[in-house]
């Protein structure tokens, strides 16, 4: 309800009274007694209720709604991808909704995750792909995380907040943690459909399951593939090939 509306409404709300008594009681009733030609005149003002509604959302409710678009960006139309010349020309968003240009990853080796947070793999790929980091990351490694909630629906976690804390809690310092994605089907992100014509899998392009992993060489240029199984752990020795 507007402020106006409530002067409006309050002056509108004002009674006014007459006693026959020329008494006046000192009571705390909150009105005023106002002498009138030797009689007291009431006046009661009535006041609406007014709710006051905040639009400030506590952490709980960003637990079960995402604050943040679920989708990224990029600075090309879906068929574009097929003229990329490296990943650096794709524009995604992170985790809080900001928008990221791969560029900024230039003379990196990058290893990029579809992530989900209640799949088998999870503990052991958290695990492992932390372990990475630590041990390649001052030398050049970036681990660039999207969670994705097409397997199985097992990324129910929101962005922003909800991603985050989830993170921390599982102990996962896995490196760069991007908005919510599709990596299959007509949705799927332009980089996604980039990464599977470049580095096709076994059985077709498709993303088989959580954690798929793409090693990208300093040049920005996919070079392997890695299928959901594979321990992180082994692909340490073509890491450091790159490095």
């Amino acid at each position: 309800m507007h402020i106006r509306h409530i002067q409006s409404v309050s002056r509108q709300a004002v009674r006014c009274f007459r006693l026959s008594t020329t008494r006046t009681t000192n009571r705390n009733f909150g009105i005023a007694a106002i002498t009138v030609n030797k009689c007291p005149r009431y006046c009661v003002v009535l006041l609406p209720l007014v709710a006051v509604v905040s639009n400030v959302e506590c952490s709980a409710d960003l637990a079960t709604k995402s604050h943040y678009s679920t989708a990224s960006a990029v600075d090309m139309s879906n068929e574009d991808y097929k003229n990329a010349a490296s990943i650096y020309d794709f524009t995604v968003k992170d985790t809080h909704g900001n928008d990221v240009s791969l560029d900024k990853y230039k003379g990196q080796v990058i290893l990029v995750v579809n992530i989900a947070s209640k799949c088998g793999l999870t503990k052991n790929n958290y695990q492992k792909l932390t372990d990475l980091k630590e041990k390649f990351g001052e030398r050049g490694l970036t681990i660039l995380n999207f969670p994705c909630n097409q397997f199985g629906s097992q990324m129910p976690e929101a962005d922003g907040e909800a991603m985050v804390c989830h993170l921390r809690d599982s102990k996962a310092d896995i490196g760069e943690v991007f908005a919510k994605v599709d990596v299959n089907g007509d949705k799927a992100i332009p980089l996604y459909k980039y990464l599977k014509a470049k580095q096709t899998g076994t059985l077709g392009s498709g993303i088989k399951w959580n954690f798929t992993k793409f090693l990208v060489n300093r040049e920005g240029i996919p070079i392997n593939r890695y299928a959901p199984t594979t321990d992180p752990m082994d692909i340490a020795k073509d890491i450091e090939k790159l490095l």
